[in-house]
Parts: C-alpha cells; sequence; structure tokens
C-alpha cells in the first residue's frame, strides 16, 4: 500500500526509525510509514485530502489476532470486577485471568451495592475492606456522599436530603470550590416540581452510577472535575482506588487507556489543524468524514 501504512506485532526489543510502538498486553502493535507514491507531496498535504472511505478501507485491512483482543477483553472484565462475565469468557476462550477471580468478590459486592443505589451499604463496605481509603481520598468521598443525597432526592425524601446536605457536605462545598457547584447542581433539583425534567435531571438517571469521563468535549466531557457525577462512574473510581490500595500493577483497563489515547491523538490533529476521518462517538466508534 503506497502511502499508506503497517501495523504489525512484534516484541518489545528494538524501535526502528519511522515506526511508533503502542505496548499492550504483552505485545507491541508497530505503526510503520510508508513512502509516498508521490514524494513532493508534504505529510499535511497528503492526510487533508484523505477521505472516509479510504480511511474506512485502510482500517479494513489492518489485522489483530484474536489472541490479543481476547487478553484486552479479559483485562477490562477482570479490572472492572465482572467475574461471572470472566468465568464465562474464560470457558470460552481459553484466556486465562491475571488474578485469581474469587478475588473480585469484595469489589463486587460494593459496585453491585452502588449500582443499586445503596449508597451507605457501599461505604460501610470500603470502610471494613480498607478504613483508610476514603479518608485519604476525599473527593472520592465526596462523591459517594453526593450519590447518597441524589438518591434521597431521587426517593423524595426532601427533608432529609436537606439534613444530610448541611451536616454532612456543607463543609467540604465551603473548602473546595469545585465539591461546591456540584452540591449546588444537586441541591437545584429541590427547586423543580418534576426535577427529572429539570436541566438537571441527568443527575437522577440510573445510568449516572455508571456513566464514564472520557477526555474530550466532543464525546462525553471535558474537565472532569466539573463535570456532573452522571459523568464520573463512581463505581470504576471507587473500584480503581480499591486496586491501588490493594498494590495492583494497573488499576484501569487497558481498553480504558487505549481509548485515551484516540481521544489523545485527535486532539493532537485537531491542535495541527490537519484535517481527517474523526471518531466523534466512542461507544458507536462513528467515524465522521473530513470537515
Amino acid at each position: 500500500m503506497n502511502g499508506g501504512t503497517r501495523v504489525q506485532k512484534e516484541n518489545f526489543t528494538g524501535r526502528s526509525p519511522g515506526t511508533i510502538n503502542q505496548r499492550s498486553a504483552g505485545t507491541s502493535i508497530r505503526i510503520q510509514r510508508l513512502p509516498s507514491s508521490d514524494p513532493a507531496m508534504s505529510y499535511t498535504e497528503k492526510h487533508e485530502n484523505i477521505s472516509r472511505a479510504d480511511w474506512m478501507g485502510r482500517l479494513e485491512g489492518l489485522h489483530i489476532q484474536r489472541a490479543d483482543m481476547n487478553k484486552l477483553i479479559m483485562n477490562y472484565l477482570v479490572t472492572e470486577g465482572f467475574k461471572e462475565a470472566a468465568e464465562k469468557f474464560q470457558q470460552e476462550s481459553g484466556v486465562e485471568p491475571s488474578l485469581e477471580l474469587e478475588s473480585l468478590d469484595d469489589r463486587i459486592r460494593i459496585r453491585d451495592a452502588i449500582q443499586s443505589g445503596r449508597i451507605q451499604e457501599a461505604t460501610a463496605l470500603v470502610n471494613l475492606l480498607h478504613p483508610e481509603l476514603l479518608d485519604n481520598d476525599r473527593y472520592l468521598y465526596f462523591h459517594l456522599q453526593q450519590l447518597h443525597l441524589i438518591e434521597l432526592i431521587r426517593a423524595g425524601r426532601v427533608e432529609e436530603a436537606l439534613h444530610f446536605a448541611q451536616e454532612q457536605l456543607s463543609e467540604a462545598g465551603e473548602s473546595d470550590p469545585t465539591v461546591l457547584t456540584e452540591l449546588e447542581r444537586t441541591l437545584a433539583l429541590l427547586a423543580f416540581d418534576e426535577p427529572l425534567k429539570s436541566p438537571f435531571g441527568d443527575l437522577l438517571h440510573p445510568t449516572h452510577r455508571q456513566k464514564v469521563p472520557l477526555s474530550n468535549p466532543r464525546i462525553l466531557g471535558k474537565e472532569r472535575l466539573t463535570q456532573t457525577v452522571c459523568e464520573l462512574q463512581v463505581a470504576s473510581e471507587l473500584n480503581a482506588a480499591i486496586l491501588q490500595m490493594e498494590g495492583r500493577e494497573t488499576t484501569a483497563p487497558r481498553l480504558s487507556s487505549l481509548l485515551k489515547l484516540i481521544l489523545w491523538a485527535q486532539d493532537e490533529l485537531d491542535r495541527k489543524k490537519i484535517k481527517y476521518p474523526n471518531m466523534s462517538n466512542l461507544a458507536t466508534a462513528s467515524i465522521d468524514s473530513p470537515k
């Protein structure tokens, strides 16, 4: 393929000129630039003229080993604590998990409690497992308390919600402008007869416990600390903190790192004003034509 790229697997040792290495799951993917059919054409000119159809054709021409994809999937399931899915995937794919699946049980109980809206139960489980964790990560502790406040508002327990905010959250809001902003957004739900239909109704949607932030405003919002709790995936944030406390080598799935790498690369291309087929939505892998 003239003027294109070649992708192949290699060991970690060695790096030749004109290659870019991306390491994952014990292997490296090498992307090697090939000579252009038109030596006079500049790098920018080549990429400004690439069409979406050409780009999709190149993507379809790439080959990724199924074994590497399976390792990536298993890493995600184990890191996020999806024990049953990991067990079934192990049977189907033959991929061995990186740790004993029985060790996931505590994290599973905590995640299930959060995703079921039992925030105080989840907090108590965390304190039993790692008593110092929430003391050392006050922002994570605030997220859990904010989730509990949201659950009170969702249940229509207005007086209890106001009392909880005043007794448990007001001091944190006074000491941190970011926390204050989030607290104000949450309490603003009480000003509406139908809070779910209010401008802040996304806080009450069940998915607020599961959505994850990615550093790109085109996809899920750029500013991590100023976004609503529904964009923070508290369960995963807490899961990563527990893994860190337990001295795990990785606290986030490799898949998450690869997605962030895509966003970083696109931000760099945007900054350099290079036209390219843009992945506008990671969830659906939608790719738009160059603009």
